[in-house]
This record gives structure tokens, sequence and C-alpha cells, in this order.
């Protein structure tokens, strides 16, 4: 039996290689440090470990996803109904097609299969996790370099790196030069790490392992040797692919909400058909014969059906993907359609940093000089920190020729490169904050000058024990003088200093001016940036031996600032944002400092507000928690289960939570949170499949744009659950009054039964008429209100709360009322005196429902506005109200449907008191909106008088 476990074993107990010397490591893994494993070795060790690649997550086959559709307290009810609906269509006879089954059938279908094809790209983040390993690696086996499939490393293998490599796996730093390696997508970082082989004193947070490089990260310069002590699963790519798949997706709110009604509606149904049929029952003296017990049945059923909004799942996913395609012209694609209406609920947002809320461009924003401090911007720079609008105004003054000489410098001592893609856009090769020195240029114009003038012709290359580079130039408008430039650390490079560039002249650098610059470093340093000098001076002849030594007696030309900058219109989104009652929270891996400066820009905290750290957070206990996540906006130094702790503290705290990323740290939370919004141009593969909404543009602009249509989205739903249930109220009211009341109204008892105010035919043709188009246009419609105006809905407020459903009911027994009082006015005998027929009675009781529940579709578009605010603003609604009155006019004339309907033509006058009758749903609505608000007013104007009171 092969040992290796054991071996691996020893490793991890041991702790942390990070911790552990190279010895310790070479003698556990049992590796040559000259030649590295042998190959029968190495094939041993593949056999044991298994290969270097991550686990992908089961697929889940077609049919389970399909359904997955059906998986829905409310589709539950419309089966239930289908099959109800059979029951009483083979007890008629089963003549003819089933149309209600049919009609229910296809509707649950639809919405099934419109639900699959959205969400048919289902997430496979740990399979793009896979994508993001290195294909190649460089290692030593059996003395010899050679490059094998990353696949194939095992622990113990030497890896060698080099400039624009990939890590293929974890692995501890034998030696490095110069080594910087990008772990922005694994930690957050917004700038290049510096490794260093020294060996760590105690375990430290993964961005600050100096001695370790890690799988899926990329080397933006140096070299060095390291030996591989974690492959596939164990590696910390690893760790995030198994935290990613054990985290469980939320249910959004508003999916928890649907289910609940469905689950009201299931028992309000069953109820409904329950007392319907036992009044019929009651009311009738028992049953006759089969045909009192089928009408009894099939009344039963169609009230059921009836009082079923069946169009709900379907108008509701029509709607939401109507919200998708919004939303994907303002840039932002969301992958599953519930999505869409959770961002309108996010009371939190929190957000990565690099990328997201910064530009993920390492920046020169400020150049301290011998006269003072400038600051760059994107089109220029001048002395007070104002953009520059005239291109005169680089040549002006002194300080122009002192920040030449620094960002001419700083591109000189330099091994980055600017190139430009097929699009013409720039791009960077090598260390992002080199790049910043050749991009500053370019932006104060200084760029085509330098690069004509010097050409290099040697270098001291950097090393973490110098802390500089110097780079030997040669001047064509000095021949045979050379140039030595060095940039690096200020307190090292201002040591070595003895001389200053001030504007055109050359003086002494006396205790003053070191001073001066020294604390200018403090200073830039305190408010998050990074530091680097530039010095120089002039060789009157070659050295004999270009090294360190030529690092001294140098001209100080200045210091930078560099920062990853804020995005100027994540700063306007973030206050549109507080504006709509969302707290905006910033969680990174990033440097304390420099998150705490971020969040201040950009509005998201106070100065002097205090920042957690991971290592915090792991001291607190639950409570501790979740009064830290009440208070706190920033949050750094975070390693990805820190930031899923967050989220799910803030979410067990109340909070619908929205979670931006692009990082593959940032893919756990993005899944556990209630929306996760990975960033489209920047994000990695891993965060945009594991993401609900992706943002094609990564504008933070944009999120705002989706809450908002969000809470649009929230507001339709409303208005058609309003409208449906209402008017299904009205028709369950009107059959179960007419029942009760029929003496009352003139409805007596015919030889087989009681009299019906309506007939099963004509519940179902106004279900089918009414609950469709004019529900869908109230699906689409245009914002009434300002939706931003107001705070985030909490969790404990439902869709349909108490408010709705009393407008509900008494909207239903307004409806059911005036209809049976039509009845009335017609037939002989009741209340009113009529001389119609029953026929033609319940013609007009019938025509009132129909036109009762078009008015009711105005009326329903707010539960305290007018129904005459913004009237005209949605046309597919009055088109929908004109092709249910068309259809309802020819149901009444046309011969062939009154026999099926059993209606009589209307005659004009008729019609006029149908219409007048139906209005009154209306009226009564506007009046009950207006005492409303008069009530509201009142008391906002008692409040504010007690307030006033007291305050005097």
């Amino acid at each position: 039996m092969s040992t290796e476990p054991s071996r691996d074993e020893a490793v991890m107990s041991a702790g942390d290689p990070s911790t552990m010397t190279v010895e310790e490591l070479q003698r556990l893994l049992q590796t040559d440090p000259a030649g590295g494993l042998s190959v029968p070795e190495v094939a041993r060790r593949l056999d044991t470990y298994g290969p270097n690649e991550l686990q992908a997550a089961t697929a889940i086959p077609t049919w389970r996803r399909l359904l997955a559709q059906f998986q829905d307290p409310l589709v539950y009810l419309l089966i239930g109904a289908v099959a109800i609906s059979l029951v009483a269509w083979i007890v008629e006879g089963g003549g003819g097609l089933p149309i209600d089954a049919t009609v229910i059938a296809v509707i649950i279908v639809l919405n099934a299969v419109l639900g699959y094809v959205q969400e048919a790209r289902a997430e496979d983040a740990v399979a793009a996790l896979q994508k993001m390993t290195a294909v190649v690696a460089t290692v030593i086996r059996d003395g010899a370099q050679t490059v094998v499939e990353v696949r194939d490393l095992v622990p113990g293998d030497l890896l060698v790196l080099a400039e624009g490599d990939s890590v293929g796996a974890d692995a501890r730093l034998l030696s490095a030069h110069a080594l910087t390696v990008s772990e922005a997508s694994l930690t957050g970082e917004s700038q290049g790490v510096l490794k260093d082989e020294s060996t760590l004193p105690q375990p430290a947070p993964l961005a600050e392992r100096l001695d370790m490089v890690f799988s899926g990260t990329a080397v933006v310069q140096g070299s060095g040797r390291a030996l591989v002590t974690a492959t596939g699963m164990a590696t910390e790519m690893g760790r995030i692919a198994q935290l990613l798949h054990d985290t469980e997706a939320e249910a959004t709110p508003l999916q928890r909400e649907i289910s609940r009604v469905g689950r009201i509606l299931g028992i309000a149904v069953i109820a409904i058909a329950v007392v319907v049929m036992g009044t019929l029952f009651v009311a009738g003296g028992g049953v006759e014969n089969v045909q009192e017990a089928v009408d009894i049945l099939l009344l039963g059923v169609s009230l059921a059906v009836a009082a079923v909004p069946e169009g709900l799942p379907a108008i509701l996913s029509v709607v939401l993907a109507i919200g998708v395609r919004r939303l994907a012209a303002h840039q932002a694609i969301v992958r599953n359609l519930s999505s869409v209406e959770t961002l309108g609920s996010a009371s939190v947002i929190g957000s990565d940093k690099t990328g997201t809320l910064t530009k993920n461009e390492m920046t020169i924003a400020r150049v301290v000089t011998a006269s003072g401090e400038t600051t760059v911007t994107g089109v220029g720079y001048r002395p007070d920190g104002q953009v520059m609008h005239n291109s005169s105004e680089l040549t002006e003054g002194p300080v122009w020729e002192e920040v030449v000489r620094v960002l001419g410098g700083g591109s000189l001592a330099n091994d980055a490169v600017l190139e430009r893609d097929a699009d013409g856009r720039w791009g960077i090769q090598g260390d992002p904050t080199e790049a910043a020195f050749l991009v500053a240029e370019r932006k104060v114009g200084i760029h085509a000058a330098r690069s004509e003038r010097f050409t290099r012709v040697d270098e001291v290359p950097f090393t973490s024990e110098r802390k500089l580079m110097s780079s030997i130039e040669s001047d064509r408008e000095l021949p045979g003088v050379l140039a030595v430039v060095t940039k690096g650390a200020p307190d090292v490079l201002i040591a070595r200093c003895n001389r200053v560039q001030i504007g055109g002249e050359i003086t002494d650098l006396d205790d003053e001016r070191r001073r001066h610059f020294l604390a200018a470093v403090d200073r830039l340093s305190g408010e998050a940036f990074r530091t680097l000098a530039v010095a120089y001076k002039r060789l009157a002849e070659e050295p004999d031996s270009v090294d360190a030594g030529i690092e001294h007696g140098l001209i100080l030309a200045g210091v930078v600032g560099i920062i990853d900058p804020a995005r100027p219109e994540a700063a306007v989104a973030i206050a549109d944002a507080h504006r709509a009652g969302i707290r905006i929270i910033m969680i990174t891996g990033d440097h304390p400092l420099t998150a705490a400066r971020i969040a201040v820009d950009l509005g998201i905290a106070q100065p002097g507000e205090p920042v957690l750290t991971g290592a915090d957070l792991d001291l607190l206990d639950p409570a501790e928690l979740t009064r830290a996540v009440r208070s706190t906006s920033v949050y750094a130094r975070v390693a990805p289960q820190h930031k899923l702790l967050i989220v799910d503290a803030l979410q067990a705290d109340g909070n619908v939570v929205a979670m931006t990323g692009d990082g593959v740290n940032d893919a756990p939370a993005l899944k556990s949170a209630d929306i996760g919004i990975a960033m489209g141009r920047t994000g990695t593969e891993v965060t945009k499949q594991a993401a609900a909404m992706i943002l094609a543009d990564d504008n933070m602009a944009t999120i705002v744009r989706a809450v908002r249509q969000g809470r649009a989205i929230f507001d339709n739903i409303k208005k058609f659950l309003r409208y449906l249930l209402s008017s299904n109220t009205g028709e369950v009211l009107t059959v179960f009054l007419g029942i009760v009341l029929a003496g009352v109204i003139g409805l007596g008892e015919s030889g087989s039964g009681p009299v019906l105010p309506l007939l099963a035919t004509q519940i179902l043709w106004i279900n089918l008429l009414t609950d469709s188009a004019p529900a869908l246009a109230m699906g689409i419609d245009p914002e009434i209100d300002d939706v931003m105006a107001r705070p985030p809905r909490p969790l404990t407020e439902r869709v349909i709360d108490t408010q709705m459903w009393i407008g509900v009911a008494i909207i239903g027994f307004v409806m059911a009322a005036v209809t049976l009082l039509t009845i009335d006015i017609y037939l002989p005998g009741g209340l009113v005196d009529g001389t119609q027929s029953l026929d033609n009675a319940r013609t007009a009781g019938f025509t009132v429902l129909v036109l009762a529940q078009l008015f009711n579709a105005f009326n329903a578009r707010s539960e305290e506005s007018s129904a005459f605010h913004r009237l005209f603003v949605n046309p597919w609604l009055w088109a929908a109200v004109a092709l249910s009155a068309v259809l309802q006019v020819v149901v009444v004339h046309l011969p062939f449907l009154n026999t099926a309907f059993g209606t009589t033509a209307l005659s004009w006058d008729q019609w006029l008191v149908c219409l007048a009758m139906a209005s009154i749903v209306l009226w009564s609505s506007e009046l009950r909106k207006l005492l409303a608000t008069v009530i509201r007013r009142g008391s906002s104007t008692r409040g504010s008088g007690r307030t006033s009171d007291t305050s005097q």
C-alpha cells in the first residue's frame, strides 16, 4: 500500500505550509530540492492523490429540471382543478372536449415551459472554476526542466515560475526574484503581491501569505521556484469550489410569497366549493335525482375554478420575463425570472470593492515634488487638483518640469508594456503598478518625447531586499552620456539622494526638504495610496560594472501616490440607493486602509468609521456578529467564508441581501445571497455562473435601475393580484349570495331545484374573459408613483396584506351586490318588481359582472391613487378592456353563443343600465380611496402638531 496519504496528512497536521520551513516541507513531501520528483514517483502519487483538477458538480438531468417547474403550491392547486373538472365532465356524460380541464392544463404546461427555457442555462460554477486553472506548468523532474499538463501536478513537484505564467497548484516558495503575483480573483487584492520566500512566523490571512502562491493566480513580474503543497480540491481554489457546492441557493422572497398565496387559495377554494354545494343542497331540500347532483357538482367545480386565478402563474412568468427584457436593454442580464422582483425588495447591497466600486486599474493620482503636490486627472493635471481643460496649462510653471521628471523617470525604470488590442483598447502586460506610470505620462502628453529620446542599455533588477529598480538609459540629446533612473520605496530611495529637482534647477536635498517628502509619503499612505519615489543622475562615462552600487548620489525627482480609484458613477448610484432606503456595504479582501478610503469617497462610510477584518469576524460570537452587521459598513481582509458569514448574518437579521462581485472569492456569497450580481466585463466565469444577475457594463448605476424595475414589477404583481382576487371574489359572492338571498331578489325555485343567478358556463366565460388580457396588461403597467422614494419592502410585508384583503372583500361584495340588484331589477317580484324573463335578467346580471370587472381593472392599478391618475399611460390595458367588452357583446348578441351560454340579446337601454350599475364598482372605490386619503392626512397633521407641541 502506498504511504503517500500519510505524508499528505503529515503536512496538513503540521499546520499551514506558509509557517513551515522549506526543509520541513521537503522532508514531509520527500522531494529532492534540486532534482525534483522522479517520473515513477509522480505516477505513483497521481494514482494516490488523483489528477490536479476540481470536482465538477453533478449535472441535473433535464427531466428533473422540467419537473421542478411544477413544484409549486399554486400549480398543485391548478392540477387539482384539472382533476375536479375532468370528474365533473365525466359525471356530466363526457360529451365533447373537457374545455375547462384542457384550458387550465395548457396554462400549466406553458408556464412550466417558459420557466424551463428561462432557466435552461443552469449554473455549473465548479466546472467554470476548472477553466481558470492553467493548462500547462513548468516543473523539474528527474533533474530536468519540463512542461507538463497542470492536471498531472502532484504534491512535492517543483514548480518553475516566470512572468506571464498561471500558477497551477498551491505551492510554497523556495526562491523568489522580484516575483509579483496577481491574486485579485482569489483575494480581492487590487494590486499585485510581491512574494518573499521567507517563512511566516505565524498564520496569516490568505492575502498576506507572501511565501505561498496559489492555484488560479498569475505571475505578472519576476521569477521563482516553488514546492507544490496541495492539488485539486485541497487547494484554496478547491476550498472555494467546495464552499460553493455546499451553499444552498435561497428561494427568492417572491417565490416564498407566491407559495404562501397558493396555500391560502387552496384552502379557500376547498372551503368555497364545500360551502356553496352544501348551501345548494340545503336550499334545494336535498338531491332528488342524478341531474341535480351533477348540476350542484358542476357549479361547485366552476366556482372553485373561478376562485383560483389560474392565469396567475403564466401572467407572473410573462410579467417577470418582460422585466428581464427591460433590464437586458439596460445592460442587466437576469438568469432567473423571480430574481427580477427580488432586487426591488433588497434592503442591503453588499458590494465587492475591486472592479465593482473601483476601476480595477492602478492609477497615479498624486505627484509630490519639491514645489508641492499635483493631482493627475484623466485629461491632464494642474497643481490645484482641478481637471485641466486647456492643454497650454501643461507647460505653465516650474511644476511642469518636475512632473515630467517623475512620470517620465518612472516609465523608464519600468518593465510593463501598454498594448492595443484588435478593438483599439489598451491592455497591460506586466505589473499594474508599473503600468500606472505609462498611463499617467500619456495623460500629460510626454510619452512620445520620452520614448524618442531614451534607449535602455542596462538595468539593475528589483529585489525585495533593496526595494529598488534602476534602468541605465542612453540619452540621444546628450551623446555619450548615460542616465541612471531609479524607482522604489520612498524611505529607501530618498536616503540615497543628495540633491533634488526644483523646476529646471537642481539643488541640495537638505533636511527640511527631506522632511517635506517623508511627511507627504506618510500622509499619502494614511489616505490609502501606495507610494513610490523616482530619482535619477547622469553618468559622464559607462561604468565598469552595473550593480546596486550606482544607486547612490541620486537626484530626487519626486514621489507618486497610486490607487485603484473609485468609479465616479458608483457614487451617484450609491446616493440613489440611499434615497431608496437601501444600505450599501463594502466587503473586500483588500487592505482595511484602502477599503475605508474608497468607502468614504463613495459615501458608503463616514470618515473615521471602524472597519472590520476577517480576523475580527472570527472572534465574534453569533450575537456579536448580529450587532456588528447592523452598524458596520466596511469589511476588509475577508476570506470567502467571511463574505458568506456576513451575508447569512444579514439575512438572519431580516434583510433581503443583494451581493455584487467579480472574483472567484465572491462566488459563494453571491450564491447564498437573495440575489447575486456578477460583473459581466471583469467578472470571472465562476462568479457569472453563481450569480442570478450579470451586469454587462459593470456599472453600479445599473443596479439602481434594476432596483427601480424590481419595485415597479412588485407593484404590478400587486395590481393584477388585487384585480384577479377581487374579481374572482365578486363571482363567488354573486353565486353564494344569489342562492342564500334567492327569495329576496326574485330568484324562485324551478321544478328541478333552486334557480342560480349565473350558469356554470357563464362563470367560466367571465373567468376566461377578464382573468387573462386585462390582468396581463396590468402586469406591464408603467410606474405610477416614484417607487424609489419609499423604503424597501420588509420581509414581514405580504404581497397580499391585510389592507389588500379588505379591499378585495369590499370590491367583491360591491360587484356581487350590483350584479344581484340588476337581476332583481328585471325579474318579477323581489325588491324591485321587473317584467323580464329569467334568461334576460340573468344575461343582464352576467353582463354587469363582466363590465364591473373591466372597471375594476382601472381601479386595481393602485390601492391609494385615483383610477384617473395617469389614466392613459397604458394603451395595452385599454386595448385589453376594449377586446373583453367586444367579446361580451358578441356572446350576448350572437344566436349560437346565446344557446351555448344561456344568454339573450339586450336592448340599448338595458346596456346603459348595465354600464351604470357596473360603474358603481369604480365610484365606490374612488370614494373609499378619498376617505382613506383624508383620514391619512388628518392623522399626519395631528402627528405633526403633537411633535411641534413636544418640541416647544
